[in-house]
């Protein structure tokens, strides 16, 4: 539990600084807003369509007595509407990212130069490069939460335990890679790819989920994100630095 109170600590820290700074709120909020519209209206979407969508998707309990047949639906549909959120969450930090590539360098960069005395040969990331890592690495974990999702789908229909299980591994699992997606940057400028990040934050691996599972839960607060992202840029520099300097 220690290194999961570090990992909550170092989101603290990141508000503290984003909030101390007026351009680094600003310039991390302008991508997350138009982010946010984006997948909001998907969502919305997604909600007026569920019950039919649930319906289409379990034909074979139409004959079933009416109490199986409601658990098993709200079941399914609880399993599709978190699915749904983690997906959107880790769509809408990759297209944050996509967005917003130079604009979080610059916050990762102001991080680094005032909180952790630089980054020695610092890589220069830019607009494009950063593009392609956020398409890259948002299609490789988005095939990891579906594969998870086929495995939390299939917990939905078992009844009380699939209602129960099924939201909290949604949110580690989507704590866990909307991590990775956050350290992309910080680790980039070290020369650092995805499997170096995501090997050294296995390593603090219950600091990582501590500042991954309030960054994901805050973000499923509508507009929210337009503080929680920038802060989650600056915390995710200072996991970065954490994971690559005290691995376990």
């Amino acid at each position: 539990m220690r290194e999961f109170g570090v990992g909550v600590g170092l989101l603290a820290r990141g508000f503290r600084l984003v909030l101390s700074s007026g351009s680094m709120l600003l310039k991390g909020a302008v991508p997350a807003l138009l982010s946010s519209l984006v997948l909001f209206g998907g969502l919305v979407a997604l909600a007026v369509n569920l019950g039919d969508l649930v319906s289409w998707m379990t034909p074979f309990a139409d004959g079933w007595s009416q109490t199986w047949q409601t658990i098993l639906r709200i079941g399914v549909g609880i399993s599709v509407a978190v699915l749904a959120v983690a997906v959107s969450v880790l769509v809408f930090g990759a297209l944050t990212l996509i967005i917003g590539g130079p604009f979080y360098e610059s916050i990762a960069e102001q991080v680094e130069d005032t909180e952790l005395g630089g980054v020695p040969s610092a890589q220069q990331v830019g607009w494009g490069r950063s593009a392609w890592i956020g398409v890259r690495d948002a299609v490789l974990l988005i095939a990891r939460i579906v594969l998870w999702g086929i495995v939390l789908f299939a917990l939905g229909f078992v009844p009380v335990v699939g209602q129960v299980v099924v939201p909290v591994l949604a949110v580690l699992v989507g704590a866990w890679l909307l991590a990775v997606e956050l350290t992309a940057i910080p680790f980039v400028r070290r020369g650092q790819g995805l499997k170096e990040r995501r090997r050294a934050l296995k390593g603090r691996r219950a600091m990582t989920l501590g500042f991954g599972t309030p960054v994901y839960l805050l973000c499923l607060i509508p507009l929210a994100a337009l503080v929680v992202f920038p802060a989650a840029m600056a915390g995710g520099t200072l996991l970065a630095h954490r994971a690559l300097t005290e691995p376990r």
